[in-house]
């Protein structure tokens, strides 16, 4: 019951709920429930068994208060009462049994804690400000390690296709790594992501960006769109004529509320925000690098890692390469790679069908591709991403020697000369 913040979190929820079995203690729960600026009337008369009955065909609240006075077998009721209540919901329990060890069986069920009546409303007010700082600032427990990975997708140029690999890579971290996880689409007025999701994109983005004081575990909860329980996402659609004035700092606080919520977070980040924005980098542990096999990705790769190189020193790069039709590159592989002084990891394969099939049905590449070499691509960038993500390092080091001018004064010779063709991947 008091798992932390899980995206089952629905905006429908109430925060606070009470059953109390006569009317002292439903009067103070009421005054202390005004104090903390929640809804007098969302206390209830009857107890444990009631809750659980009301809860069974409504959804549970985030913090729930119930009244175990007239329960015979407190450890059972709680039991049924956690079968009912959605993840992440702070249970606290009030009786009359004075027992250290019934005490201890409640807490180890799942309860915040555990008040003997007749309650004290100082008591009352510290249990609920307890529960409203668990679920504020929550954090994982039971001494799981398991690390956050933080990804930034980034194209070299404009059309190769980053947006789609963020939003497949997002779907994949929640579906296949079963992990709960964050898109953030910082294409403030012309992002796909909500689109690649079939979403309505919703002002959240805005709001922080305005208001990026308000950015907490609460506003996370209901700023973001949800795709499905585990992944939800934060865009926007700016009108055109609304610029967005910000100087990141709303950005820097988002990633680190969703370090707090999530075990796994993917932005898609535009280049033009990346230049505008460069300390944004040192959030993030890996970084896929999206380029098409062609001259000027050659030459827009090679800029954007000698840019990493020194301005995120700490990310794991990944290059992906989309698009790719074996029979129709610009440029071969091999001379490609030559030129960016590292091997492509990622290569995924150009599938008109499945693209079309995935804009029709409002759902991400990766999904509609699973069974496909398309799928198995990802499949690939998903794991590598794992690993990255969840192993220390620092990233490998480029072969040493040749100019930044030097590499691209080689690339024009990879070009087509008069009378000729040009070079073939063997």
């Amino acid at each position: 019951m008091n798992a932390p913040f899980k995206m089952g979190l629905g905006a429908g929820r109430d925060m606070f709920q009470a059953y109390a079995c006569d009317d002292s203690t439903a009067a103070i729960l009421r005054s202390v429930a005004v104090e903390m600026g929640w809804d007098a009337e969302r206390v209830y008369k009857g107890g444990l068994r009631n809750a659980v009955q009301s809860l069974s065909v409504s959804a549970s609240p985030h913090v729930l208060l119930v009244d175990m006075s007239e329960s015979i077998d407190p450890l059972n009721d709680i039991n049924g009462l956690a079968e009912v209540c959605e993840p992440g919901t702070i249970v606290i329990a009030c009786g009359l049994v004075n027992d250290v060890r019934l005490y201890r069986d409640l807490l180890a069920s799942g309860i915040q804690d555990y008040l003997l009546k007749p309650l004290n409303a100082e008591h009352v007010r510290d249990a609920f400000s307890a529960a409203q700082a668990a679920f504020l600032a929550p954090r994982l427990e039971g001494g799981e390690t398991q690390s956050h990975i933080a990804t930034a997708v980034i194209g070299v140029r404009g059309g190769v296709g980053a947006s789609t690999v963020a939003t497949s890579l997002a779907w994949m971290l929640s579906e296949t790594a079963n992990r709960p996880t964050a898109l953030l689409d910082l294409d403030l007025h012309f992002g796909t992501g909500a689109l690649a999701l079939d979403l309505e994109p919703g002002r959240g983005l805005i709001d922080a960006i305005e208001n990026p004081s308000r950015i907490d575990g609460l506003f996370i909860e209901r700023a973001m769109v949800k795709a499905s329980d585990k992944l939800a996402l934060l865009s926007a659609e700016a009108p055109i004529h609304q610029p967005m004035l910000t100087d990141g700092g709303a950005f820097h606080q988002l990633e680190e509320e969703f370090r707090t919520v999530f075990a796994a977070s993917v932005i898609d980040m535009p280049r033009h925000m990346l230049i505008q924005f460069p300390q944004l980098m040192g959030d993030y542990n890996v970084g896929i690098v999206v380029t098409e096999i062609t001259l000027a990705g050659a030459r827009d790769t090679i800029r954007l890692l000698s840019w990493l190189r020194a301005n995120a020193p700490q990310m794991k790069v990944l290059v992906v390469a989309n698009k790719v039709q074996a029979n129709a590159l610009e440029i071969s592989r091999k001379d490609f790679e030559q030129s960016i002084e590292r091997k492509i990891d990622v290569s995924l394969p150009y599938d008109m069908r499945l693209a079309a099939q995935a804009a029709k049905l409002g759902k991400t590449l990766a999904e509609v591709s699973k069974a496909s070499k398309l799928g198995s691509a990802c499949g690939t960038m998903l794991t590598q991403v794992l690993e990255l993500g969840g192993a220390d390092g620092t990233v490998a080091e480029p072969k040493k020697g040749g100019s930044l001018i030097g590499k691209l004064n080689e690339l024009k010779d990879l070009l087509p000369k008069k009378g000729g063709k040009a070079k073939t991947e063997a």
